[in-house]
């Protein structure tokens, strides 16, 4: 009867591996080739460093992101959470010592979860340019006053 467990656990694991799916399909500026290929977008999606885990549906999607930690999932949940069409958005380390983070997406109707995904690591990209400039003013101000 050991056998037929075994066989058995391999046919019930089989259809969830099948539903694991990288998230290969690359935005359409990618696809044409007008990007830097060393920009960190084209090597997320060479790499494929986010894939969907197995148990998603439209407006509900769990992602997990290969190599990121802390700093990404709560700065990204907290740029996602603000977005109104989103009903949940949550983010885990499975164990420290592996290098992934999920993060899991519920919306309401008319959005799904990968459009809000999307949303809001552009929303994040966009306050990062904003700090980032906002430093290199204040550090340019800093060093003409002090030349002086």
């Amino acid at each position: 009867m050991a056998p037929a467990k075994s066989t058995k656990a391999t046919e019930a694991t089989a259809p969830a591996e099948k539903a694991d799916t990288a998230m290969t399909d690359a935005p359409p500026d990618v696809r044409r080739g007008s990007f830097d290929e060393n920009s960190p977008r084209a090597l997320a999606f060479e790499k494929q460093r986010v894939r969907v885990l197995p148990g998603s549906s439209a407006t509900a999607a769990s992602f997990e992101f290969q190599e990121e930690d802390h700093t990404l999932g709560n700065a990204l949940r907290y740029i996602i959470m603000k977005n109104p069409e989103v009903e949940f958005c949550g983010y885990s380390i499975p164990h420290p010592s592996e290098e992934l983070m999920n993060i899991r997406i519920q919306t309401y109707e008319g959005t799904t979860a990968t459009e809000a995904l999307e949303k809001g690591l552009n929303d994040l990209m966009d306050l990062c340019d904003v700090v980032s400039d906002k430093f290199m003013t204040a550090a340019e101000q800093f060093a003409s006053k002090n030349q002086s």
